[in-house]
């Protein structure tokens, strides 16, 4: 059992660190959001285009990066959206086989079968070194590699959802296989 907790830690300090450092990409897409609107009203008022589509794009893609690279963070955390109606009621065991069957069954067939669609489109893209039809010409391949990465981390994070639940269901205190929010590992105070 010791080896199904190391195993799950690792993986979530994986998706936890990659999780938080996408978090930052926030203020980045914040930053050039207030850039390019203030580039435009003053371009305005002087009558000269100071934007670009560069600026665009790079705001899409840093958003793709977030929300990509964000996803097993926040599976990790358990704040993805769902009804917590009848789950919150649940006794903890029945939570373990809900998030157990609800991975097996569902978010890991999802991550495969997004892997399998991606695949081909986003090592094309690298391929090609695709970038934007616009002036810039600004690489989008990377964002298009993100997808993988997206899911892969996704995929990761539900099987550490897994070793968690097995582990429940295994009888391991609650403690030792609870997630670790925001990859902290888990005390008696923050479990």
């Amino acid at each position: 059992m010791q080896r199904i907790h190391t195993i799950r830690r690792g993986i979530e300090k994986i998706t936890g660190g990659v999780g938080r450092a996408a978090a930052w990409l926030a203020v980045l897409l914040v930053g050039i959001g207030a850039l390019n609107t203030v580039l435009r009203y003053l371009g305005g008022w002087l009558g000269v285009s100071l934007t670009s589509n560069s600026l665009g794009d790079n705001q899409w893609m840093l958003y793709s990066a977030m929300f990509l690279l964000g996803a097993g963070w926040t599976l990790q955390r358990d704040d993805h959206v769902r009804v917590d109606v009848v789950y919150e009621r649940l006794s903890l065991a029945r939570r373990a086989w809900v998030d157990l069957l609800g991975s097996l069954l569902l978010l890991l067939p999802f991550c495969a079968f997004g892997l399998w669609v991606s695949w081909d489109y986003a090592l094309d893209a690298v391929r090609l070194l695709e970038t934007s039809a616009d002036a810039g010409q600004l690489p989008i391949w990377p964002a298009k590699l993100l997808i993988l990465a997206g899911f892969s981390l996704l995929a990761l994070q539900g099987v550490a959802t897994v070793l968690r639940s097995v582990a429940l269901l295994g009888g391991s205190p609650p403690e030792q296989a609870e997630p670790s929010p925001a990859g902290t590992v888990p005390t008696a105070n923050n479990p």
